[in-house]
């Protein structure tokens, strides 16, 4: 499921308010770079959306590490707004500005996601069943954060660029886990990892 298949009305109008916000609040705190905003559907919006294509089916608690601007964390609350109801998004982000930005989405679209404006290392563990991560960090560190906020059975789902293969045999000299490459509809050099039964070496 993606932004650009055929989404509801009242999903569409949501996906409308937060590009509507998004372009006022960019010339303030640099959401997102101002060059990305003239292709924000594909560059940002479908990007983000691919994580549901390979999240569990049946999730009730999803947590976005480094919110940032919304991805992926927003497209994903958005989509599933209407769809699975019932679940729980937790976006995570140390920057007071951007959270402000984020609190502002969730009101205006009418989410009910909950924003935390702190250090991912300094909250308490979170025991998520999904874990999501967009440009945030070299996979090696976050195998570090989504060891503390990570359920055991659960799966983390990164976005990663062109270095994704270097990231990850990096990764694997200091970490036990399984991951999945799955390709990027939006980049023919970026993957979507998707990681489990992650431990230290």
């Amino acid at each position: 499921m993606g932004v650009g298949d055929n989404v509801s009305r009242e999903t569409s109008e949501r996906l409308k308010i937060f590009r509507d916000l998004l372009t006022k609040w960019n010339s303030k705190i640099n959401l997102v770079s101002p060059s990305s905003l003239l292709n924000l559907e594909t560059r940002h919006f479908k990007d983000s959306s691919q994580v549901l294509d390979i999240a569990p089916p049946h999730f009730e608690d999803w947590v976005d590490l480094g919110s940032g601007g919304g991805f992926p964390g927003i497209i994903v609350a958005i989509l599933c707004a209407e769809l699975r109801p019932k679940a729980c998004f937790k976006l995570i982000e140390s920057d007071r500005r951007k959270c402000a930005f984020l609190r502002s989405v969730s009101r205006e679209t009418g989410l009910s996601v909950e924003i935390i404006n702190e250090r991912i290392e300094d909250i308490p563990p979170l025991h998520a069943e999904v874990i999501s991560a967009r440009a945030l960090a070299p996979l090696n560190r976050l195998l570090e954060y989504v060891e503390r906020h990570l359920a055991p059975e659960g799966t983390a789902i990164f976005l990663k660029g062109e270095q994704w293969q270097e990231e990850l045999r990096d990764a694997q000299s200091r970490w036990k886990f399984k991951c999945d490459a799955f390709n990027s509809s939006t980049s023919t050099q970026a993957r979507i990892l998707r990681v489990k039964e992650i431990s230290r070496v």
